[in-house]
């Protein structure tokens, strides 16, 4: 079945995000997706329906510049799309959710519930791109790719998951310093559960160690030895709705 047309969330000026909001019991789910990413793609669309099987809350949505929502992906920020997020918690859902976040969403959910602990009682974090940015971008450019965010005040980076290249902008990478977590300890006491491939090619397994030494004790890391960055192979989703029920189970 093909995804129901998604409702739009205000954003001032004439913006929107677009969403789709699955009601039912708490605690709520709340997807963030990826840099470039869609709520219609495999994952997010996967645990919608987990969460009709299981009568539970989910909301998915589009950032800025992605998918069904407005504005020009070029002016994007991770201040913009976490704005978004908070904007997502704080007017569709109520009481406690469980953030889940893929890959740069896995950034933004850690700093929704910096900003909101109160509202995240727990975080599932699907090959999380931390601080992306800076240290999966920007420290491995090569010195013409600097000069042209720098200089131009964008570059063009090939991608694996799409045959256009993605805008990398002067703007994104600066504004990203702002929201930097690795190399200190991340201020959070919920559970946080954490799925990363060992073959993943953007997000090594090895950056998503150093999340786990940040974090806080109730924190647990499943390495999937023949994973890649998508993990939405049938096992490896199996594997994200097991880990997202007991997650359930334990703040139900």
């Amino acid at each position: 079945m093909s995804d129901p047309q998604p409702a739009r969330l205000a954003r001032g000026g004439g913006a929107h995000i677009a969403y789709l909001n699955r009601r039912g019991g708490r605690p709520g789910v709340v997807w963030l997706g990826g840099f470039k990413s869609e709520m219609t793609g495999t994952k997010a669309s996967a645990l919608d329906r987990w969460a009709a099987r299981e009568g539970r809350s989910y909301v998915r949505f589009d950032y800025f510049g992605h998918g069904a929502s407005s504005g020009n992906f070029r002016e994007g920020t991770v201040t913009k799309w976490l704005g978004d997020a908070l904007a997502v918690v704080d007017e569709l859902t109520d009481g406690p959710q469980i953030l889940v976040g893929s890959s740069m969403g896995g950034w933004l959910a850690l700093l929704a519930a910096l900003a909101r602990p109160e509202r995240a009682t727990a975080l599932l974090l699907i090959a999380p791109a931390v601080d992306f940015t800076e240290t999966l971008m920007w420290d491995g450019f090569n010195e013409d790719a600097r000069r042209r965010i720098m200089e131009e005040g964008e570059w063009l980076r090939p991608s694996l998951y799409d045959p256009e290249p993605y805008p990398i902008t002067r703007h994104l990478i600066e504004d990203g310093r702002k929201h930097l977590l690795l190399g200190r300890a991340i201020a959070l006491s919920c559970p946080v559960r954490i799925v990363q491939g060992m073959m993943d090619p953007d997000v090594p397994w090895q950056h998503a160690m150093k999340l786990v030494d940040a974090l806080g004790p109730d924190t647990q890391i499943t390495l999937v030895k023949d994973g890649d960055h998508r993990l939405s192979k049938p096992h490896e989703i199996a594997l994200i709705e097991r880990t997202l029920s007991a997650l359930v189970v334990a703040h139900s």
